[in-house]
C-alpha cells in the first residue's frame, strides 16, 4: 500500500530517511522533514506491507534548471529508499510511480532524479524505470 505521509507519519519518514542518509540523525531528518510535509511543492509518500513501512520516496517541484530538461517547474525525485527484506518486490517502482502521478498532477511533463556517481544500484534503478542518463559531472569546493 502507498499513502502520502502527513504530519502524523513524521517518526516513519525519520527513520527511514536515515537508513538512506545515515550521516544524518533521525532528529535533524524530522526537523527537516516537518516543513516539508506541509509544503504543497512538495510530496513523501510510505510503502507498508503489513508489518512495517516498508519504504518511502520524496518528489519536489523544481523551478530552477534541472539538468537535461526543457520545462518548468519539473518533478524531481529526491530520495527513495526501501528496506533491505522488502527489495526485489516493485516497492521502489510502486514508490516511483506514485511520485510520477503526483507531478503529473501538478502540470509537470517532465521528470527527474539524480545519484552519487559511484552508486551503481541507484544507477541501475534509474535505468531500469525508464530514466535517461542526462549528464554526468564532478562537483568541487575549495575553502577561501
Amino acid at each position: 500500500m502507498i499513502r502520502k505521509a502527513t504530519k502524523k507519519d513524521m517518526d516513519a519518514v525519520a527513520a527511514l530517511a536515515t537508513l538512506l542518509w545515515p550521516d544524518h540523525a533521525v532528529e535533524e531528518l524530522a526537523a527537516e522533514y516537518a516543513p516539508l510535509l506541509r509544503d504543497d511543492d512538495c510530496a513523501v509518500f510510505l510503502a507498508s506491507d503489513d508489518v512495517r513501512d516498508a519504504g518511502f520516496a520524496q518528489v519536489q517541484l523544481r523551478r530552477d534548471y534541472v539538468e537535461g530538461t526543457s520545462t518548468s517547474p519539473v518533478g524531481y525525485l529526491e530520495g527513495i529508499f526501501v528496506r533491505e527484506g522488502c527489495r526485489g518486490k516493485g516497492v521502489a517502482r510502486q514508490l516511483l510511480r506514485r511520485c510520477e502521478a503526483w507531478a503529473r498532477e501538478k502540470g509537470c511533463t517532465e521528470f527527474a532524479s539524480d545519484c552519487e556517481i559511484g552508486n551503481q544500484e541507484s544507477l541501475k534503478f534509474h535505468l531500469k524505470t525508464g530514466f535517461t542518463e542526462a549528464n554526468r559531472i564532478i562537483c568541487f569546493v575549495k575553502e577561501l
